[in-house]
């Protein structure tokens, strides 16, 4: 799964909206939407994302958050290593090949460590 695929089945089934019903309103196949809420699809574009904000009224703040996830949604990460030290191959490596057995505090850390970089850090595309 996906953030982003995680918060849209949140608020389809907080709001009692079938896929099949949020399918037809924002224009795609049920199976496409299926796709993105269990991560077998790409991110979301960011006019489907804007379509899906209209659909649940979601503004400002939580608008912005939906974004946000969309952009850190992508099911098939490459990290290009390129011209960085081995052990920062070396450990995308391990990652890539361990991080299905991660437990979900362990993933917590790695993001609390990764949160204390400085803001100044390229942001996502």
């Amino acid at each position: 799964m996906t953030p982003f695929g995680v918060r849209l089945r949140t608020l389809r089934e907080a709001r009692g909206v079938t896929q099949a019903e949020l399918a037809a309103a924002l224009h795609v196949s049920p199976a496409y939407l299926s796709a993105l809420e269990h991560g077998r699809r790409g991110r979301p574009s960011a006019g489907l994302v804007h379509q899906v904000n209209e659909f649940f009224g979601l503004i400002w703040d939580d608008a912005e958050e939906l974004a946000r996830l969309a952009r850190l949604s992508h099911p098939r990460v490459v990290l290009d290593t390129a011209g960085l030290s081995a052990e920062a191959t070396a450990l995308a490596n391990r990652l890539a090949r361990d991080i299905r057995h991660l437990p979900p505090e362990t993933l917590a850390a790695l993001h609390a460590v990764l949160d204390r970089l400085p803001r100044d850090a390229a942001p996502l595309r």
